[in-house]
């Protein structure tokens, strides 16, 4: 199975088609992030009919689960679902069916570092189901009588 992925600001389906905004970043923060991870799985003919079990997880630059704050404590960052691609009567055999879905939060990540989500499916992954980004160093505060940025 094919998958396109890409980071946003903001990102929804309606209608079967994803909807996107300020997309396609590598770098955020520091601070509170939003972000949204589109996902279009491109499921082959052959595949249509089947349950298809996905998970999507954040892990930083040494691999390890990226924890973040919920309503239920401190948990990792990740979401497993599955859907079920249906085949319209009269498809033409060997065609795909696009499945958008997106994912979404609000991230307090530290800055200059740098996290990966990774996707799997059905237990597997590949190369291009990576999606990396770094968070921005930090600004030094402007000290007593520095000048404010210029225009």
């Amino acid at each position: 199975m094919r998958v396109t992925m890409m980071l946003a600001d903001h990102a929804q389906v309606a209608d079967g088609k994803l909807f996107i905004s300020g997309g396609g970043w590598s770098s955020c923060g520091p601070g509170p992030t939003p972000c949204s991870v589109a996902v279009i799985f491109h499921v082959p003919w052959q595949n249509t009919n089947e349950k298809v079990q996905f998970g999507l997880r954040l892990i930083d630059e040494d691999g390890h689960p990226v924890i973040q704050p919920g309503p239920a404590g401190p948990q990792p960052v990740h979401v497993n679902g599955q859907f079920e691609a249906g085949r319209p009567p009269g498809m033409t055999p060997g065609s795909e069916i696009g499945v958008p879905m997106t994912f979404g939060s609000v991230l307090h990540l530290p800055p200059g570092r740098r996290y990966t989500w990774v996707l799997e499916v059905d237990g597997q992954t590949g190369d291009d189901w990576h999606l990396s980004f770094a968070t921005r160093q930090s600004q030094p505060a402007p000290g007593p009588g520095s000048a404010p940025p210029g225009p």
